[in-house]
């Protein structure tokens, strides 16, 4: 699981439509779309943005729901917790010899 969420992570386009869901959860593709192309000039096709989705949804960090014909993307940050725990947990006070 962790792998999946580090190469997720590796692509800045997938980076960045992490960071429009993170301002703005519940965006369809074609609102992704246009934000990636307004505020990063990323001019990529609706199915590559569709494609970076399927592996950020694969990974864990983002959920679809279906209202009707449409489809929704939201953040989920759960996988980057866990993976960040394990790693913050090891240097408390407590765990110091």
């Amino acid at each position: 699981m962790a792998d999946d969420v580090f190469k997720a992570l590796a692509d800045p386009t997938r980076r960045h439509i992490l960071d429009e869901l993170a301002e703005r959860d519940g965006q369809s593709l074609f609102e992704i779309c246009t934000r990636l192309a307004n505020k990063h000039g990323l001019g990529l096709s609706r199915q590559a943005i569709s494609q970076h989705l399927a592996v950020l949804e694969a990974a864990g960090l983002v959920r679809t729901r279906r209202e009707g014909r449409y489809k929704f993307h939201d953040l989920d940050t759960a996988p980057l917790e866990r993976v960040m725990t394990r790693w913050l947990r090891h240097d408390t006070p407590e765990n110091r010899p």
